[in-house]
């Protein structure tokens, strides 16, 4: 693996992202964001995720993006977006792209959303979800996030569907690409059945076949983190498997 190191995607010192490049010349991408309740979190700490998808020939963009408390709603939105479409750009120096997939954990988890469902992120950049080869939507929040929900003096406990909630924009796309949903029967509360709505409205809209569900047992991404019995990274598999289905 030969990691390349906190390349800048904008012009804030927060933008910034690394590359982990496989030892082959063509490969699958990668673009993973972090979680963290969108206020804390670091683009290095998947390593182990890292170290297995690159191994099994994976490149993993992981990136970095403004957050509370100096950010605002929609700069880590818009700072995903940004990252995407430097990936989509600049990838191809460094090998031969065998498709971009998009994906994150817990806050990533709704970031990967807003990319997916609510089209305007990409489009300020000339691109849509279909430019993309798949998404990785692991634990994310499709409804208001709960820090968005602070940041506007309402309780976060609220459930609430709005324009900044993933739930609220789909069915506005004709088509989505492929996407993994991730979650844990032991989530955090609510999480689980917010899951299986985003779910069902996919289905409801004609896109099931385009979802794959996976349900984890334990806590809000234990797995990410996790090493099987071989020694091998859960989520790493997990998304090695969805990404060569699409590719």
């Amino acid at each position: 693996m030969k990691s390349i190191l906190n390349l800048s995607y904008g012009a804030d010192a927060a933008q910034v992202l690394d590359i982990h490049l496989p030892e082959c010349a063509a490969f699958p991408v990668f673009l993973y964001f972090h979680g963290g309740g969108l206020e804390f979190g670091d683009k290095s700490e998947v390593s182990a995720m890292i170290d297995y998808l690159t191994a099994h020939g994976i490149c993993v963009v992981s990136a970095n993006y403004r957050m509370y408390p100096t950010a605002k709603y929609p700069e880590f939105i818009q700072d995903a977006a940004a990252a995407a479409a430097w990936v989509k750009a600049q990838i191809g120096g460094y090998g031969k792209c065998e498709g971009i997939f998009i994906g994150g954990s817990s806050a990533g988890g709704y970031l990967s959303q807003m990319l997916c469902f609510d089209g305007s992120y990409l489009a300020a950049h000339g691109l849509s979800a279909m430019d993309f080869a798949g998404f990785i939507h692991d634990a994310g929040q499709p409804t208001a996030h709960y820090n968005v929900l602070r940041e506007r003096g309402i309780d976060s406990r609220r459930v609430i569907v709005d324009d900044t909630a993933p739930l609220f924009h789909v069915g506005r796309d004709a088509q989505y690409p492929p996407m993994l949903i991730i979650v844990s029967d032991g989530d955090l509360e609510n999480r689980y059945e917010q899951t299986i709505l985003l779910q069902s409205t996919l289905r409801h809209f004609g896109h099931g076949d385009q979802v794959t569900l996976q349900v984890m047992h334990g806590g809000h991404c234990a797995y990410v983190g996790a090493l099987n019995d071989q020694g091998e990274s859960v989520f790493g598999k997990l998304a090695e498997a969805f990404i060569r289905s699409g590719t």
